[in-house]
């Protein structure tokens, strides 16, 4: 069947090509045919033998003439379809010349496309041929096309980058190429394609010259670089600065303290003084310029540590109250019951802001005071700090503006106040590091409202309250003060308990509404007047069971022996709200100590706890102190044998090591070794790294070890713990913080004997 099939097709393939003979031979078959009907049929009829019968005759050619005609019919039907099919063949063949006129259109534009555009383009087959190239890449290849297809010509490569391969197969890759203009960065994109059906798949590399980007991203890279050495010398820099402005005022803030403990006229106390103040003026200025390059850098590091709110809250007051009790206005605080006593977070941070955002309050507060208020927040585990306050207030324009580094409201406000601007601007950068958030509202010459709003979740310590509030449900509770921000906070308070409460600034009148119910007890304001203050603890002792008067620090020494005996009790403002909470709940029948002799003590005892302090020791402590600084050397030789130590002076690593082999030897080794950091020759990290060297291959005691240094930066106590010291002090020393940790290693000395 299929050797039929190729016969017939070949025979139609020489008919169409020779269609003369087709037409010849057609018509020769054509007339044959028609001939020989014909005659045969007109003999056949008139034969002698035919039998001839003109109906039957006749019925035949009728029969024939049908044939002939449905024959015509059934060619003229055919005809007409194949009319209609080549009238479809021709539309068809008419779209598909179009089409074809539009596919050369659009391969003309995309050719023309290609060579314009600046993107290099260029096909090889499977043997690396060159089979197409447009313009741009034989510009760059300087060479024609006609060279370069079919050849296997490369560009000349002068650094090769890395080569990435993506999930469709598709090789991306830098290179930089040597051009006619000097050397280029390509980024080349390489695949595969198979451009015709059946054909052999082709290499289409595409590159596109990113030179400009290449050159920006090198140069961020060369900035960034530039900008982390200088931040790294920044650091630096600081850390120097720190050290060397902290060694002399550690002289300076120490020599004044000793100083003021000497003898001295009344004008030199006020010199002396008044440096004192200078020094710590400029402290707390360095303190705010190392804490905003901390910021600035990006290393301020927050801990989550818990911690009681109420006292660090009462605290801020109380380190406060000094400066506002100078100035003659008030500061209170106040800490609502609904709050967890203890929280988690980072307390010296949140103190610094506090401590911040208050000390302004009464920097520019002239009367009336300062109020600190911890009430709950708006969202879950959220805490607000308030601190309002009567001072001058801030004008709207500059609200927002106080928000940046070295800003201030006004020139005005800067040159009456003074200030760098920064404390602000670190406290808020503080807050949105712990996830809170500062908003201010003030009114010009009515005061200001700071509120610091910070998520800190209750901190599950199993400790137990600092206090039990009492339950004052029904009692009466008198206050006769002038109205102030602190009687307002301790009447909030009271009432929190269950109190009522009444506010009476006139002692007059207070003495007339005393027989008027039962009280509970009064509290009296030390500011009314001595007078009015005996005149109307000598009429509340009938109708009160408490009478307690209320005084600062600075007036305590006022407080005469018969006005005590009037009175069950003494507080001291700011009041602390467990010191509240136990003059209210003590037993009546305690009477006032005697103010005889040491008046401020007999007040004090009654006034807050003492805390437990740790007995001295029975002989001073062996210290070996390597400091190379002349003035520092001379304040710590004054403050240590003050406190009743032995002291050894080195004034640089090589001595200090010398002298800690000598006594190690001898059999009296040092108790403890203060240690500077930077000192001549050796300095005091590496003079430590030895010392723990020779103390690692003996027994015996470790010698405790603790840095005197001026830097504040962690990585510089890091260091510190590193080189196997004990602890820090950070220049300039304070008094208090050397006095305990020589105790503590004298109370654990003690206990080791």
């Amino acid at each position: 069947m299929g050797r039929f099939f190729r016969i017939k097709l070949r025979l139609r393939r020489f008919l169409r090509r020779h269609s003369w003979l087709a037409t010849i031979v057609r018509s020769f078959t054509i007339f044959s045919v028609a001939f020989g009907s014909a005659f045969g049929f007109i003999s056949g009829a008139l034969s002698q033998q035919s039998g001839y019968d003109p109906n039957a005759f006749a019925i035949g050619v009728s029969f024939l003439f049908a044939l002939a005609c449905l024959w015509i019919v059934t060619l003229g039907i055919r005809l007409r379809l194949m009319r209609r099919r080549l009238r479809t063949i021709a539309m068809h063949n008419e779209a598909m010349a179009d089409r074809n006129w539009e596919l050369q259109e659009a391969e003309q534009r995309a050719s023309t496309l290609f060579e314009a555009q600046d993107d290099l383009i260029v096909l090889r087959d499977l043997d690396g041929l060159i089979t197409y190239a447009n313009d741009a890449y034989c510009e760059l290849a300087q060479s024609s096309r006609s060279e370069l297809i079919g050849g296997s010509a490369t560009l000349k490569v002068l650094e090769q980058g890395d080569t990435a391969l993506e999930a469709n197969g598709t090789r991306v890759y830098d290179q930089k190429i040597e051009g006619p203009l000097g050397p280029r960065w390509i980024a080349w994109r390489e695949g595969l394609v198979r451009n015709d059906a059946g054909a052999p798949a082709e290499m289409q590399s595409v590159g596109r010259d990113v030179t400009d980007r290449t050159e920006s991203e090198r140069a961020l890279a060369e900035a960034r670089d530039q900008a982390d050495a200088a931040n790294r010398a920044k650091s630096r820099f600081l850390a120097m600065a720190s050290h060397e402005i902290r060694t002399p005022l550690n002289g300076i803030i120490g020599m004044s303290g000793l100083l003021m403990d000497t003898q001295l006229t009344p004008e030199q106390t006020t010199y002396v003084k008044a440096v004192k103040t200078s020094g710590d003026a400029l402290l707390a200025l360095i303190e705010e310029l190392l804490d905003y390059s901390k910021i600035e850098a990006g290393k301020i590091d927050l801990e989550h540590r818990a911690f009681a709110l109420s006292g660090l809250i009462e605290d801020i007051t109380e380190l406060l109250a000094p400066r506002a009790q100078a100035k003659g206005i008030e500061i209170a605080a106040y800490v609502d019951e609904r709050l967890p006593m203890q929280v988690a977070g980072d307390a010296a941070r949140l103190r610094q802001v506090l401590l911040n955002l208050a000390g302004n309050a009464i920097k520019f507060t002239a009367s009336g005071g300062v109020a600190l208020i911890v009430e709950p927040g708006i969202w879950p585990n959220e805490i607000s700090f308030l601190v309002r306050d009567t001072g001058i207030g801030i004008a709207p324009e500059a609200q927002q503006r106080i928000f940046r580094e070295f800003e201030q409201a006004d020139d005005r406000i800067a040159r009456s106040y003074g200030g760098t601007g920064l404390g602000l601007s670190i406290s808020d950068r503080i807050v949105k590091r712990m996830g809170g958030r500062i908003t201010l509202a003030s009114t010009p010459g009515s005061g200001s409202t700071f509120e610091v709003s910070i998520p800190l979740a209750a901190a599950d310590t199993g400790e137990a309250n600092g206090f039990a509030a009492p339950d004052l449900t029904g009692q009466s509770i008198m206050l006769v003060a002038p109205h102030s921000i602190e009687v307002s906070l301790i009447s909030r308070r009271l009432q929190r308990w269950g109190a009522q409460t009444c506010i009476v600034s006139d002692t007059g009148v207070a003495e007339a509404l005393l027989p008027e119910r039962s009280w509970h007890a009064v509290l009296i304001d030390h500011t009314l007047g001595t007078a009015a203050m005996e005149a109307f603890a000598r009429a509340a002792r009938l109708h009160a069971t408490h009478r307690i008067v209320m005084f600062t620090p600075a007036t305590r020494q006022e407080l005469s022996a018969s006005e005590t005996a009037m009175f069950t009790g003494y507080l001291v403002k700011p009041l602390r709200a467990a010191s509240l909470a136990a003059r209210l709940t003590a037993s009546p029948e305690i009477t006032a100590p005697s103010l005889v002799g040491d008046q401020s003590l007999a007040i004090e005892a009654l006034a807050e706890p003492a805390p437990a302090t740790a007995a001295a020791p029975d002989k001073g402590l062996s210290i070996l102190v390597a400091e190379d600084n002349e003035i520092n050397a001379l304040l710590m030789r004054s403050l240590l044998t003050r406190l009743g130590h032995n002291v050894v002076i080195t004034t640089n690593g090589e001595q200090a090591m010398e002298s800690w082999l000598s006594a190690t030897s001898a059999g009296t080794p040092y108790d403890l070794v203060l240690m500077d950091i930077q000192m001549p020759r050796l300095n005091g990290i590496e003079t430590t790294k030895q010392i723990r060297g020779h103390e690692a291959g003996q027994s015996g005691r470790r010698t405790p070890i603790l840095a005197l240094t001026a830097n504040t930066l962690v990585e510089d106590r890091y260091a510190c713990f590193e080189a196997g010291m004990d602890g820090f002090l950070i220049k300039p020393l304070d008094r208090e913080k050397l006095e305990e940790a020589l105790a503590g290693l004298a109370a654990a000395r003690h206990i080791a004997a």
